[in-house]
C-alpha cells in the first residue's frame, strides 16, 4: 500500500520524496509552480466544492486545463481524482457539523452516482492521456454495488484499473460498516484508494487497499504545542511534524501489514 501525506502546502512537493496528496486548487492559485521531487496525486477538491456550494463551480474543461498545467509544471502525477459527487447525508441534505456549514445538493444518492460516473467518462474522453481514476460513491453497501454496475454498463472494467477511488467512507472507516464496504469491494479485485483514512482505519483495512491518504496529522498538531525549537504556535502547517507523524503511523500498524507499505 502506498500512503500519501495530504497537505495544502504546494511547495512541499519540492521538499520531500514522500508521496503527497494535494488539491488541484492549491496549484491553480500559484503563479509559478514548484517542481515535484517525488510522487504525488491530485485531489479534485470535491468535498469542499459540494460542502460550500452544493454543486461544482468549475467545469470539466476548466478542471482538465488545470490538470494539464499541473502535469507540465509540477511533473507527472500518479493519478488525479475526477469531479465526483460524495454521498454523505450532510452533503446531500445540507446542515452543519462543527464549524462547517453544508449547502446541500438536495439530490439522491443515485443521482450523485450517475453524475460521478458521467464526469469520469467525460474527463477521460477529453484527456485520455491523463491518469484520471474512477471513483466509487455510495452510502449503503448496495449503493456501492450499484455504482460498480454503472461503470460496467459504461464499458469500464474496474478490475483493470490501476487505482479505483473509494468515496464517502472516510468518516466511518474504522467502523464495522466501513470495514465491510472496503472488504466487499476489495473482494471484487479492485485496487482501492482510501480517501482520508486515519490510523484506526488503516490498521483495520489498510492491507486491503492499494493506497490511502490522510490529513489527520494537521488536526493532531493543532491540539499540541509546537515541536521543540519551532517558533510557531503549533505545527498544524509544519512539514517536520507531518513527516514525523507519518513515520509514527506506519510504525504503529500491525507488523504483518508493514512489509506492504511504501514508506519512501
Amino acid at each position: 500500500m502506498r500512503f500519501y501525506l495530504t497537505t495544502h502546502k504546494r511547495h512541499w512537493v519540492r521538499l520531500t520524496g514522500v508521496p503527497l496528496f494535494l488539491k488541484s486548487a492549491h496549484f491553480v492559485e500559484a503563479v509559478k509552480l514548484p517542481q515535484a521531487l517525488g510522487r504525488y496525486a491530485v485531489d479534485s477538491g470535491g468535498f469542499s466544492e459540494l460542502q460550500q456550494h452544493g454543486r461544482w463551480t468549475r467545469t470539466p474543461r476548466q478542471y482538465i486545463n488545470d490538470l494539464y498545467r499541473i502535469w507540465e509544471g509540477v511533473g507527472p502525477f500518479d493519478w488525479a481524482a475526477p469531479q465526483d459527487w460524495m454521498c454523505e447525508p450532510l452533503i446531500i441534505r445540507g446542515g452543519q457539523a462543527g464549524p462547517l456549514v453544508f449547502a446541500g445538493t438536495h439530490l439522491s444518492v443515485a443521482e450523485h452516482q450517475r453524475r460521478t460516473v458521467a464526469n469520469y467518462l467525460g474527463l477521460r474522453s477529453m484527456a485520455p492521456e491523463l491518469p484520471i481514476i474512477p471513483v466509487l460513491q455510495g452510502w449503503e453497501m448496495a449503493d456501492y454495488e450499484r455504482c460498480v454496475a454503472l461503470y460496467e454498463r459504461a464499458g469500464i472494467d474496474l478490475t483493470r484499473e490501476p487505482t479505483v477511488g473509494l468515496g464517502s467512507v472516510c468518516r466511518r472507516q474504522s467502523t464495522r460498516e466501513g470495514a465491510a464496504i472496503v472488504t466487499a469491494l476489495a473482494a471484487h479485485g479492485l485496487r482501492l484508494h482510501g480517501f482520508g483514512f486515519k490510523t484506526l482505519g488503516l490498521a483495520r483495512v489498510g492491507h486491503l487497499m492499494a493506497s490511502a491518504d490522510s490529513l489527520a496529522w494537521s488536526s493532531h498538531a493543532r491540539r499540541r504545542p509546537a515541536m521543540d525549537g519551532h517558533t510557531h504556535k503549533n505545527c498544524a502547517n509544519c512539514i517536520d511534524y507531518a513527516l514525523g507523524w507519518r513515520t509514527r503511523v506506519l510504525a504503529a500498524l500491525p507488523s504483518w501489514q508493514q512489509p506492504l507499505l511504501d514508506a519512501a
